[in-house]
């Protein structure tokens, strides 16, 4: 069975950090493309960023350019999103998608076949 499995959302104050964890069991990452979404209530899910196969391409949606840093290590099947100067506008549950293809950075969630569960983020003082 192929999952992806997020972890590490939680509450922080507004300026601190996170780091998201994306872990794959069932299937090794090396050939997949990554996503993060997120979703806020009463909100479309929106694209957060993206790498590709071989970390060559990554993207960041304008709202989180120079703050969220997205990375991953296949020996470790995981993917990572580091979070900083975070905004209460962040507070979302945040998403993970895998998508089988090389060397692209996918951002349309429609284009992504496998997805986590989900971890909750809250930013709040």
């Amino acid at each position: 069975q192929l999952q992806l499995v997020e972890s590490g959302g939680g509450l922080v104050q507004p300026g601190g950090s996170l780091r998201l964890s994306c872990a794959a069991s069932g299937f090794t990452l090396d050939d997949y493309a990554i996503g993060w979404f997120r979703q806020a209530p009463g909100k479309e899910r929106e694209a957060v960023s993206c790498i590709s196969t071989s970390s060559s391409n990554t993207n960041y949606g304008d709202s989180v350019k120079g703050r969220f840093t997205i990375s991953r290590d296949n020996a470790k099947n995981t993917v990572y999103l580091q979070m900083n100067s975070l905004k209460p506008e962040d507070t979302a549950a945040y998403y993970c998608a895998a998508v089988h293809v090389q060397a692209m950075c996918l951002y349309m969630a429609y284009e992504y076949d496998i997805w986590g569960q989900g971890t909750q983020v809250t930013v709040s003082s």
